[in-house]
């Protein structure tokens, strides 16, 4: 009897939440029901710009817009307007819409991207409500370029330009103690790895080159990272020193976390191997022999040209074998970006050598032949690999004196059309650099003191150890209006108003 007593009372309690939760679910169907019938009156908008006040790099190809509710995909397609107009293609997954560019932003240029005019998308024949109108900005990277300077306080230092200023001026980046030799780019320009001897070890005829990095005070917003704070400019920070062992080539993986060094025993010649060192770790040798090398796109291999008719691929661990061999090549000159080919060197037989491209299927094309005891020094991929900038040398027909005549030339890698740019005076050592936009070069012209230098305050030498008495940066367009009347199209170098050589362009 009692326990029917208490599930009565307990019954009693618990039917009027009941009868709440009924009214509840009564109101919500006939809502749901309003809302079938007369349609959803909320705003269309864009929920999120994944480029929103970021800075764009080369390597950023595809800006995102997401939406707060289905669109009318056509009426989004066709009001979409990007100033300055970049070319490129529309896809869509769902609420979300991306444009993928065709080429890589112009650097130094502010965007803007507006939206109005789109509608939602509704079923059957009504018309969709009208967006919210949007306007989004962002910009790409400033252009810039580092150097190491030859004149006055600007010698043996490495030097930053940012030609995106109203008023570009050298920013001297390095301290005064240290002689700048190489350097290389971390992928946001952000920082630089570079290779420098102590001035007074300098003087006293030591060549024992120490590792180090700087900041360059460039700070990218770059899409799909936190905001991150400035850090201050010229900051060093000792990467290696050379205590046992002399640094000299070096290089920097793609994706700034490798740094592969060739190093020598200042004991015993004879222990000479390229190390390793990743971020956060201390360096290990790799045990193998080698001359010339270059880290891959996939920053997870090493090419390394083992031999005259020999390039060898392996991965960056100890002791690890080969994944391939490239067996008639001497050299790797360049990689394109996404690791889709390689530019190749091979020495043949009669005194001429050949640039040749490999594709990451093992297929080969030989572009260019030089004629006998010509070079080729340098080559760069294009942003969109079909052209090759390469940096060759001639030999003049002139018994009497031997001398070599330095171009810089495009070749195009589909039909092998070679086109010059620009004859340079002969020279040692010419350094290019492409811009990441593909829109410019960066050459120096070098003035090496014959017969030696006596002074010892003179710091700044050539990778062959030429004392540099002097050198000018150009920079070349490489925008180009072809002519109508079917001449060839015309491009003139300017010269820059800095003393120095090896510029780079910042990525």
């Amino acid at each position: 009897m009692n326990n029917i007593i208490s599930k009565f009372k307990q019954l009693k309690w618990v039917q009027p939440l009941d009868q709440a939760a009924w009214i509840l679910i009564t109101i919500l169907t006939v809502l749901i029901g309003i809302v079938l019938l007369t349609g959803d009156h909320t705003t269309p908008q864009v929920k999120e710009f994944s480029w929103q006040n970021k800075q764009i790099g080369a390597e950023d190809m595809g800006l995102l817009i997401t939406f707060n509710r289905p669109m009318n995909r056509e009426s989004v397609e066709k009001n979409l307007q990007i100033d300055p107009p970049l070319p490129g293609k529309i896809s869509w997954a769902g609420r979300r819409m991306a444009y993928t560019l065709s080429e890589p932003v112009p650097y130094g240029t502010p965007f803007s991207v507006q939206l109005k005019g789109a509608r939602d998308h509704l079923y059957g024949d009504k018309q969709g409500t009208l967006i919210q109108p949007f306007t989004g900005f962002f910009r790409s990277r400033d252009r810039a370029f580092a150097y190491i300077g030859v004149q006055g306080n600007q010698e043996g230092k490495l030097v930053l330009v940012n030609l995106s200023e109203k008023e570009p001026k050298p920013i001297i980046l390095t301290p005064e103690d240290l002689v700048v030799l190489d350097f290389k780019l971390y992928p946001k320009g952000d920082k630089i790895l570079f290779s420098a001897i102590n001035k007074s070890e300098q003087k006293k005829g030591s060549i024992s080159p120490e590792l180090y990095t700087v900041i360059t005070g460039i700070n990218p917003q770059s899409p799909g990272e936190n905001p991150q704070p400035a850090q201050p400019v010229g900051k060093i920070e000792k990467i290696l020193d050379a205590k046992y062992y002399r640094n000299l080539k070096f290089d920097l993986s793609p994706d700034g976390k490798i740094i592969v060094v060739q190093r020598v025993s200042q004991t015993n010649p004879n222990d000479a191997s390229p190390w390793f060192i990743e971020s956060g770790k201390s360096p290990k040798p790799l045990n193998i022999q080698g001359g010339d090398f270059l880290i891959a796109p996939d920053s997870q291999s090493l090419v390394i040209a083992q031999g005259p008719d020999l390039t060898t691929i392996l991965p960056l661990k100890p002791d690890a074998k080969p994944l391939e061999f490239l067996p008639k090549f001497g050299r790797v000159l360049g990689f394109a970006k996404d690791g889709s080919a390689a530019a190749m060197l091979k020495f043949n037989p009669d005194g001429t050598r050949s640039l040749f491209i490999v594709n990451n299927q093992g297929q080969e094309l030989e572009l260019y032949r030089t004629p006998p005891f010509g070079n080729i020094i340098s080559a760069e991929f294009d942003p969109s690999n079909s052209l090759l900038y390469c940096l060759i040398t001639e030999v003049l027909d002139n018994p009497q004196v031997y001398k070599e005549q330095p171009y810089i030339v495009a070749i195009d890698i589909k039909t092998k059309q070679v086109v010059p740019f620009v004859i340079l005076p002969n020279q040692q050592e010419i350094n290019i650099s492409l811009s990441p936009d593909g829109l410019a070069l960066l050459f120096d012209q070098t003035v090496i003191e014959m017969g030696g230098s006596d002074n010892l305050n003179q710091s700044t030498k050539t990778q062959a150890g030429d004392t540099i008495k002097t050198s000018r940066i150009w920079i070349l367009p490489l925008m180009i209006d072809t002519p109508t009347d079917g001449s060839k199209p015309q491009v003139k170098p300017e010269e820059l108003p800095f003393f120095g050589f090896h510029p780079q362009w910042l990525p």
